[in-house]
């Protein structure tokens, strides 16, 4: 009986020297085979397109995600992939954004470049629908309502007070010019020069019943293009949307007449949120039956 006991234990420690021998010799095996970072790189490239190609769009998401948390420059396609995986899964502006980052990567000459630019006037279509319909509903629904609500923690009495403005819309809109001036975008995110102004800046003013949004482009040949447009407000659902993509550091406020861009922002989500809902807010003001308080 002592013997087949010893026999036993003898077996048993073989067996689990033989498995941990195997599991090393594995490991050996995989290390001998990993492949250097550019070489791995193409190789998910490659997978991902045949993954979208036989629209397996669940391993695609898995080779792209896989991607993602590589370190580098990603390959110009990445984006289009990506754009294409996010478009199946109706994330329709971080699609549009994929999309928009490829074209800015490779320009007239990528194999992509019309059907980038399809799928982004496909995206654009699909949004406006929604908003419209969104908005015709919030119409039928009910009438604009005039309450102000607390901006970001503050109430638009303490606003009043912080920026010695007569009126709440006078404070909503110092409010909302202060947070775009902190929030533009710029091309360069590794260096914020506080002496150089953002890339892309926005100033909003009331006339009468309408905004006017001001955009100021700071382009690379050091010129300053500056555009003005309107925002009727009549009919206009004062919930707005807005989005970060982290892929390319930007943040969007939409414009609730159409889904479109309005405001193109740094990549900050808190700072996105909070410019969303003043406008939002100065929007409900300007609707007030009365001349705003």
């Amino acid at each position: 009986m002592l013997l087949s006991i010893k026999h036993a234990s003898a077996r048993a420690r073989s067996a689990a020297a033989g498995t941990l021998l195997a599991s090393a010799l594995l490991a050996q095996a995989g290390a001998a085979h990993a492949l250097a970072p550019e070489h791995e790189v193409r190789r998910l490239m490659l997978a991902t397109e045949e993954a979208v190609v036989a629209g397996n769009w669940s391993e695609a998401g898995d080779y792209l995600n896989r991607l993602h948390a590589m370190e580098g420059e990603k390959p110009a396609d990445y984006f289009y992939y990506r754009g294409r995986a996010m478009l199946q899964a109706s994330h329709l502006n971080e699609a549009r954004a994929a999309f928009e980052q490829y074209i800015t990567r490779v320009g007239a000459e990528g194999a992509h470049y019309q059907q980038s630019l399809k799928l982004i006037t496909d995206i654009e279509k699909t949004s406006r629908a929604k908003v419209r319909a969104l908005t015709e509903g919030a119409t039928a629904a009910e009438e604009p309502v005039a309450m102000i609500e607390p901006a970001g923690g503050n109430d638009v009495a303490t606003l009043r007070r912080l920026y010695l403005a007569d009126t709440d819309r006078d404070a909503l809109v110092i409010h909302l010019n202060a947070l775009l001036d902190t929030s533009g975008w710029r091309r360069d995110k590794t260096v914020v020069r506080l002496d150089k102004p953002a890339d892309m800046q926005y100033r909003v003013s009331v006339d009468n019943r309408e905004l006017r949004i001001q955009n100021i482009s700071h382009n690379i040949d050091g010129t300053t293009v500056r555009t003005t447009e309107s925002l009727a407000v009549f009919g206009v659902n004062p919930q707005l949307r807005w989005d970060c993509e982290a892929v390319v550091a930007t943040c969007w406020v939409y414009d609730p007449r159409d889904g479109s861009r309005l405001f193109q922002l740094a990549g900050n989500r808190e700072q996105a949120g909070e410019i969303a809902r003043t406008m939002g807010r100065l929007i409900r003001n300007l609707q007030h039956v009365g001349n705003g308080s």
